[in-house]
């Protein structure tokens, strides 16, 4: 455990044996070796425990599924700092010999762990980070994501703009990767159906001094506005924006994490915001409904999109093990096992595209007392278009 330490500040080897009887897991195989690569400590902590919480829900759910093999976790703290990726990264290949390596959140970890892992023999399964070049020009065989690619949640919001009438759109969003491809994914459809981006700006992350372009907003008068931000920045966007006057003036459009997890401390001055994500809290899916009881029994509070991500990942495991009784040994087994699956999610079915991401319906929601209403499927069964994508 001592050199376990040495490599992150919060490190965790546990066995997870599901209710296996002592006579069963001394029949068991070798156990399969989980790798956690999260924020543990840091801005993105509570993102990084929902995960996991979610990943071990679903391997626990589905203990039947491994054939008595004993599931053993290593969590190492990422402290969504991208230097420590590789690092990281190197120890769960090398050290631990993981079977399944599950993380990260933050994009810039995931372009670390990437290099190290991609092409090799152990399965990485993102449970959110939203990079285009995972499933793009970095995909590779062993990579998975059950979350969802930046380009997802945008694209589809740029058609419902202009079904609403908006043809003149300002756009503002941080300087950095989920920033940048979220503004370019809306503009994508935005522009080809007729649509006109009237500015487009960018804003040093992670910065939250918004007045003065809330109040250029103001002065430039859009039909909309479309944005990019999330956890602090974005109840600081929504409550500023809305400081301003400009709610129930000129609508407000943006990719889902604008109000997810922020609606409490956004208050009233999110009210009416529109956004697009592959998931609603109250989404209307029975096993959505199954899967909320379930973690807050397990847990004593009802998960959020990032637990959602990491049962998906715990999901995706425990199939492709049982489709294969138990034996792991040959990985390119189970690759070709993982890429056919039909995931039961709690935001609906899903299967894996080509380059390994999601295929997944995309929820326009409003904000209406408090909650993200689902209003419509904004796109169905969206397929991220994984450009530079060999595989």
């Amino acid at each position: 455990m001592s050199r376990i330490k040495t490599l992150a500040s919060a490190v965790l080897a546990t066995t997870l044996t599901a209710g296996l009887s002592t006579s069963a897991l001394a029949a068991a195989g070798d156990p399969v070796k989980i790798g956690i690569m999260l924020p543990f400590s840091g801005i993105y902590a509570q993102l990084g425990e929902a995960g996991r919480d979610g990943l071990k829900l679903a391997l626990k759910e589905k203990a039947s599924a491994l054939h008595g093999s004993p599931v053993e976790f290593i969590e190492l703290d990422t402290e969504a700092k991208p230097s420590r990726a590789p690092e990281l990264a190197s120890s769960l290949l090398n050290q631990h010999e993981a079977d399944f390596v599950i993380g990260p959140v933050h994009s810039g970890v995931a372009m670390g762990m990437i290099k190290m892992l991609r092409g090799k023999d152990t399965i990485m399964i993102i449970p959110n980070a939203g990079s285009a070049a995972a499933t793009g020009p970095l995909c590779a065989p062993n990579i998975f994501r059950t979350s969802f690619s930046s380009w997802q949640p945008s694209y589809p919001m740029g058609k419902v703009a202009l079904d609403k009438g908006y043809k003149k759109v300002y756009a503002i969003s941080w300087n950095y990767g989920m920033g940048r491809e979220s503004l370019d994914a809306f503009e994508e459809s935005f522009t080809a159906g007729g649509g006109e981006i009237v500015e487009k700006v960018l804003l040093p992350f992670p910065s939250t001094n918004f007045q003065s372009h809330v109040s250029d907003i103001a002065a430039t008068n859009p039909d909309a506005v479309f944005t990019f931000f999330a956890g602090g920045g974005a109840i600081k966007f929504v409550k500023d924006y809305d400081a301003m006057g400009l709610r129930g003036k000129i609508p407000l459009l943006g990719s889902g994490f604008l109000t997810e997890g922020t609606l409490q401390a956004q208050g009233d001055a999110a009210e009416g915001v529109l956004t697009g994500l592959h998931y609603a809290e109250q989404l209307d899916v029975p096993k959505n409904r199954e899967f909320r009881e379930a973690f807050n029994t397990e847990y004593g509070h009802y998960p959020d999109i990032y637990a959602v991500q990491g049962y998906d990942a715990g999901q995706a495991i425990a199939n492709t093990i049982g489709q294969l009784e138990g034996d792991i040994s040959d990985k390119q087994a189970v690759i070709s096992t993982m890429e056919k699956l039909t995931i039961d999610s709690p935001r609906g079915e899903f299967t894996f595209s080509r380059a390994h991401n999601p295929i997944q319906n995309i929820y326009l929601r409003e904000v209406k007392d408090g909650v993200n209403v689902v209003q419509s499927v904004a796109a169905e069964a969206l397929e991220d278009p994984a450009r530079g994508c060999k595989l």
